[in-house]
């Protein structure tokens, strides 16, 4: 693959009570009119996180047709399973309707925060979103001992699958709790009901890759493809070297991977707004060209930019 880079899309200017900082995780979602919504998650003066969303020209994400002012997803109420914050995952468009599958948090003394995963519904294509359930539709269990988050969700024949984060372990490292996750898989009959039995699909590679953020899977000519951000658990937060980077793998069933990071071709910038991360990536194709929405620096401080495949 080779990709070029187009530069920055998005980044929140902080004038808003809800949206202080972080454009982080973006989702692309194509809609008619040439038109793309990109939602994602901002936070407030306490890093609580909303969900909210731009609308941008599909041919050229840099022009932004509309701003969004309010939070189509809050976090819920003190003791709740997202009561500190909302973050989008993945939206599929099922029966009339939007499903947004969501990333949960609370903070966390001993682990920093515990992630679960929700479900929210939207009957006006995405402008506003109900919580379906009081509860997380998954959580931690005998599989995945610490938290899990950041689902995607495609709708393949009468199945539901899923790839989600699983954190295996919490290590105190230069005095802070670090996660280490991986990516795995589950099923579904009806959406809402996941089966999971440890099924990995991406794995540490300790040392090298210690934590697996992010999948975004799509099927291509029979071949499920999936971006993932890859990291070490040492260094992340500064050491460009160890931080986010976007890697790259297939699979004919979805279950077993072939990991071909080299391939992914993209690498960070040598200055600017992503110089020192490149993660959390969506993507998107319209008239013949693949189209990568990806986050920056400081987790997606630094907002949200794209990129265009040039060998497709």
């Amino acid at each position: 693959m080779k990709w070029e880079k187009k530069g920055l899309i998005y980044k929140p200017v902080g004038n808003l009570s809800w949206s202080k900082s972080h454009a982080q995780v973006p989702f692309a979602m194509p809609m008619e009119h040439g038109k793309v919504r990109i939602f994602y998650a901002t936070r407030d003066e306490n890093s609580c996180s909303s969900t909210s969303f731009i609308d941008v020209e599909a041919e050229n994400p840099s022009n932004i047709i509309y701003i969004h002012d309010k939070p189509v997803l809050t976090k819920g109420g003190q003791g709740s399973f997202d009561d500190s914050g909302t973050m989008p995952s993945w939206f599929v468009e099922h029966e009339g309707r939007l499903y947004l599958y969501y990333t949960a948090w609370n903070k966390s003394v001993e682990a920093s925060y515990r992630l679960s995963i929700g479900l929210a519904v939207s009957d006006d294509g995405g402008i506003s979103f109900e919580k379906a359930f009081k509860g997380p539709i998954m959580d931690r269990n005998m599989y995945d001992p610490i938290w899990v988050g950041q689902p995607c969700v495609l709708r393949d024949g009468d199945s539901w699958k899923m790839w989600y984060l699983s954190c295996e372990k919490i290590e105190i490292i230069q005095e802070h709790p670090e996660p280490f996750y991986n990516v795995k898989y589950a099923e579904s009959a009806d959406s809402i009901h996941w089966d999971r039995s440890n099924k990995v699909c991406i794995d540490f590679d300790f040392g090298e890759i210690d934590a697996i953020g992010r999948p975004c899977v799509y099927k291509e000519n029979g071949i499920y493809k999936m971006f993932h951000s890859n990291r070490r658990a040492i260094g992340y937060r500064d050491d460009k070297n160890a931080s986010y980077s976007i890697g790259y793998s297939e699979s004919e069933d979805g279950i077993l991977w072939n990991r071909l990071d080299s391939k992914a071709g993209f690498t960070k910038s040598e200055i600017g707004w992503d110089a020192q991360m490149n993660e959390y990536c969506t993507t998107y194709k319209y008239n013949g060209k693949r189209f990568l929405i990806y986050n920056g620096n400081g987790f997606g401080a630094s907002g949200f930019g794209y990129a265009i495949l040039k060998d497709n």
